[in-house]
């Protein structure tokens, strides 16, 4: 069953997809407005620089980060948040192993 509009979600029931080197990551829900996905780093894993149209609001369930947004770099640990208005190049890089938390708004179509 797809993950587009599901009222609840078992974490233990979805599929990790590798997206990457040292990248794994998992779409919670979405549907045409909003999209919740965790993606999970290895220590050392890079998320490149990148910018999208969407808004994007991420949350540290666990690890340590360092993040980069508009070339400002911060280290953010479990518990920290960031926000990055749409087309605000970004990237983060693991400096241990941790997992996101990824808000888009509207939804990333070219995750599904």
């Amino acid at each position: 069953m797809s993950q587009f509009e599901k009222r609840f979600v078992h974490d233990e029931d979805l599929t990790w997809e590798t997206v990457g080197e040292g990248l794994r990551r998992k779409i919670m829900s979405y549907d045409n407005n909003v999209m919740m996905v965790k993606v999970a780093f290895e220590k050392g894993a890079i998320g490149s620089l990148h910018s999208h149209y969407h808004t994007q609001i991420s949350y540290v369930e666990s690890g340590a980060f360092e993040i980069t947004i508009e070339g400002k770099t911060e280290v953010l640990k479990q518990g920290d948040t960031y926000y990055i208005p749409p087309h605000i190049v970004h990237g983060a890089v693991a400096l241990e192993a941790g997992v996101l938390v990824d808000v888009f708004a509207p939804f990333r179509e070219d995750f599904v």
